[in-house]
């Protein structure tokens, strides 16, 4: 069952909550479904400037921002207490609904105004500073909170997903669609992933050390997932980072526990499987001109999203850019041949996972190769070893030596190893413009952040008007 039966029906929930209590406020139920113009409407209810809308496009301050909206509203309802104030931030389908549809909740007038203040206090000569401090208060409680176990923000920084996901993509990922991790580093300053803004100091401290611990979720990452989950390369020099403190990068499952994946001229096989490259997914092209000139002008560049535009010769340049684009630049006059630049199969490139020569295995032609699945036993030898020997002594924490022939595991001498952990292998939708598993293997359960559910707003820095806005991927579900 798709998780999008459950949340939809709550969804609805709040916003059949919302469109009862803004009739309570004297405005049209209606209203309280366009995004935006939602918040413009609450903020007018309760007295606050319409310009607080601007920093909606901030990442981390919207959140707050829409929390303390959200506090300041039900207060306009006379819910103040601490109890009332937290369940409608975490659980606001059954909250503003049940108010809503309450008779006895009546809207009394902005937290500020006079009926408000006779209602509520006796001695508000400091209410508005009290009142503005606790709004704060709640709103980076109800952030943490929610940031943590239920949805946080991204941006896209790099091209590794392009045309899935643009540079200038803001998303938001669930952390319940596969159960919220707990803190593995709790000693760690709000709002800060692994580096403070600005002066680049570490934001946390490794004193205390807590044990991987996963909620459940609704469902286990799937193949064709966008999954956000910490790099796993960062456990090294020079950084050695907690699990939870690494970067957080994005890309797509293509591999899930107890996979055999393969790799054949660009295209990956599960299982035996063919499976489809995603629709909009990048590659390197090869490009032959009729003639030397200019080829690539700046609006065709943009039209047709073509990146990385190199030139080898006064004709033969090469270009990442997706299948559709290529065919329509395949039918452009000056153009004499385009092909997708595909390694062959035996060339060895060093750079590739398990960076072994006796496995000649490049970006485009690579594997077989089983993804490990908890309780899965491997044999182990000279050439297992190579493929397996990080996850079983980084990532499971064992101490692995190899005397001659002989494999020790925390200093017993063994032939094989059952992994703890489940595995995925992670790949990027441009795929000759992508750091991900081809490179540095797989990914451990424990590492996985959350999905990414779609687009809340997009802005196109190269954009050549003053509409940066891309608006065909504003609230843009990600497949």
């Amino acid at each position: 069952m798709s998780v999008y039966v459950i949340i939809g029906p709550l969804f609805l929930l709040v916003l059949a909550g919302y469109w009862k209590l803004f009739e309570k406020a004297g405005r049209q139920g209606w209203e309280a479904l366009i995004p935006v113009y939602q918040l413009y409407i609450m903020l007018k209810l309760t007295e606050r400037p319409w310009w607080w809308l601007l920093l909606l496009v901030i990442p981390g301050i919207n959140l707050i921002l829409c929390i303390g909206i959200l506090v300041d509203f039900i207060k306009s309802f006379g819910k103040v207490r601490v109890g009332q104030i937290t369940m409608s931030i975490l659980l606001p389908f059954i909250f503003i609904p049940k108010w809503g549809f309450d008779k006895s909740t009546q809207y009394i007038g902005p937290p500020g105004g006079d009926d408000f203040k006779n209602k509520y206090g006796k001695n508000r000569a400091k209410s508005a500073t009290r009142e503005l401090a606790e709004a704060v208060f709640f709103a980076l409680l109800a952030a943490c909170v929610i940031r943590g176990f239920f949805v946080e923000a991204y941006t896209i920084p790099s091209s590794s997903m392009e045309s899935s996901l643009m540079v200038g993509d803001f998303l938001f990922v669930s952390k319940v669609h596969y159960g919220a991790r707990l803190p593995i580093t709790p000693l760690a300053f709000p709002f800060a992933h692994n580096a403070m803004p600005y002066t680049g100091a570490r934001s946390y401290s490794d004193l205390i050390h807590l044990p991987y611990f996963r909620l459940p979720g609704l469902t286990d990452v799937k193949k064709g997932d966008v999954v956000v989950f910490n790099y796993p390369m960062d456990a090294d020099s020079p950084f050695y980072r907690p699990i939870d403190k690494r970067d957080n990068y994005i890309k797509r499952c293509e591999g899930t526990p107890g996979d055999i994946l393969k790799m054949e001229f660009g295209q990956v096989y599960i299982n035996g499987n063919l499976i489809a490259a995603p629709l909009n997914a990048q590659m390197e092209y090869q490009v032959r001109t009729q003639q030397p000139g200019k080829v690539f002008d700046p609006d065709t560049r943009y039209k047709l999203h073509l990146e990385d535009i190199q030139r080898f010769t006064k004709v033969d340049y090469t270009l990442n850019t997706t299948a559709a684009s290529a065919e329509k630049l395949r039918a452009y006059p000056n153009i004499k041949s385009l092909r997708p630049d595909i390694k062959l199969t035996g060339v060895y490139d060093p750079d590739v996972f398990p960076h072994n020569p006796r496995f000649r295995w490049n970006e485009d032609n690579f594997g077989p190769i089983i993804i490990p699945k908890k309780g899965w036993t491997v044999k182990l030898d000279s050439l297992t070893l190579s493929l397996y020997k990080r996850a079983i002594s980084v990532y499971e924490n064992n101490k692995l030596e190899v005397k001659g022939t002989d494999v020790f595991i925390n200093g017993k001498k063994t032939d094989s190893y059952t992994f703890k952990l489940n595995y995925y292998w992670m790949m990027g939708d441009n795929r000759h413009n992508s750091e991900d598993s081809r490179f540095w293997g797989f990914v451990p359960e424990d590492h996985i952040v959350g999905k990414a559910v779609f687009v809340w707003m997009s802005w196109d820095a190269k954009a050549p008007s003053f509409n940066k806005i891309r608006w065909n991927r504003v609230f843009r579900l990600i497949n």
